[in-house]
């Protein structure tokens, strides 16, 4: 049966309306929104008061959560993680590989493929592959032996293994025909982003020119920005369509960085990300991701052997209420860059992301210091604080 949201604040597409009523369908897509003078005549009203309603969040780059890993999880763990995000206010995700053997990752996807469509919480939108074609240099926590050159010849094995739900794909633009691989993946209706790299800027943009569209948990895994050496930070920076994946947990990337980069981007080319490994929603500890040693500790994922950041423990709402605390966002864009920016980076926007008539009735109830109360999917409501 449809009913009637009515609540202090609605995040819709393209204005933030103050009070009224969104109806949401017995088809499980939002209808119309009518303003506050507008009381519908009939028909359940559910009563939100002065909270408010928000489309659901979408993580595009997340590894894991609640000790499950997108690649070593069975599809048990993995629906784990799936009902796991609505905690998170995320209702939509795209599983996230590291680099790892091309069995692994064929393997990945075939598991996916055989389950496609029965995920019983946030929705899997598709997956998104980090690496392999990355550059040792700044591997990160990706594992530099299974490194290599772009091959789309891999690119088609993968896609047909994931039946198609392979959408993304990250690497580092100063590898070996990078700008040809780039033509040729977003051609097969892929997302291309940009990272892990010690490329220069003449490469970097070379392959945004070619199609790459966005830039991967931008500042890490990347040279320092300097003015006589842009790089793949200044392509970033200065690529006027282009989207910047930024992890804000504080520690990735401090505030002022944050605030340089949402400033000179405008939120609506900022896509917040977790790149949250199994650790998520987990106590500080040993961990692992792919083969290599985590710890756990203040907030932190790092590898044992190096020191170096770990992916994250970051959940996708704390994301929104830090860039909001830190006074780098209003509401109004923090939600923007947490659901509608990742959507439409990954062409999702049919499917996720909107406030919409006759879209999925994906959405969160808002507290007004941002954190989540409730979040529905298909119009009904799965989790409660």
């Amino acid at each position: 049966m449809s009913y009637y949201i009515h609540a202090g604040k609605f995040f819709l597409e393209n204005r933030t309306e103050k009070g009224g009523y969104l109806e949401v369908q017995d088809d499980g897509n939002f209808g119309l929104y009518y303003r506050e003078d507008e009381k519908p005549s009939h028909g359940l009203i559910k009563e939100y008061g002065d909270q408010w309603i928000a489309p659901g969040y979408v993580d595009t780059h997340i590894h894991g959560l609640l000790d499950e890993d997108t690649m070593k999880s069975d599809w048990e763990g993995i629906d784990k993680i799936s009902n796991g995000l609505l905690q998170a206010g995320v209702t939509s995700w795209l599983p996230t590989t590291i680099t790892a053997s091309d069995k692994e990752l064929t393997e990945t996807c075939e598991k996916f493929a055989a389950h496609k469509s029965e995920e019983t919480g946030a929705k899997i939108q598709g997956l998104h592959f980090e690496g392999p074609f990355f550059t040792p240099k700044h591997g990160g926590a990706e594992n530099p032996k299974y490194m290599t050159d772009p091959s789309i010849m891999l690119l088609k094995k993968w896609r047909k293994a994931s039946d198609d739900m392979l959408i993304k794909i990250s690497m580092a633009p100063e590898r070996k025909n990078a700008r040809q691989f780039v033509r040729e993946a977003v051609k097969m209706g892929l997302v291309v982003a940009l990272g892990h790299s010690d490329s220069n800027f003449e490469d970097a943009i070379g392959c945004v020119e070619a199609g790459a569209s966005v830039f991967t948990h931008t500042f890490n895994g990347m040279n320092s920005l300097s003015q006589h050496s842009p790089n793949i930070i200044g392509a970033a920076f200065s690529s006027r369509l282009t989207t910047d994946e930024l992890i804000c947990d504080g520690h990735h990337v401090e505030e002022p960085a944050v605030r340089a980069l949402v400033n000179a981007r405008g939120p609506e080319h900022i896509a917040l990300i977790t790149d949250c490994m199994q650790a998520g929603l987990m106590p500080d500890g040993d961990y692992v991701l792919g083969e290599l040693p985590v710890y756990v500790k203040d907030g932190m994922a790092r590898l044992k052997e190096t020191n170096n950041l770990a992916g994250s423990i970051l959940l996708l709402k704390d994301a929104v209420k830090n860039v909001v605390d830190w006074n780098v966002a209003t509401p109004e864009d923090a939600v923007m860059m947490a659901s509608y920016v990742p959507a439409k980076s990954c062409n999702l926007l049919d499917k996720c992301g909107v406030i919409k008539p006759d879209h999925p009735a994906d959405f969160v109830v808002l507290n007004h210091d941002m954190t989540v109360s409730e979040t529905y999917l298909n119009g009904e409501s799965r989790y409660k604080a």
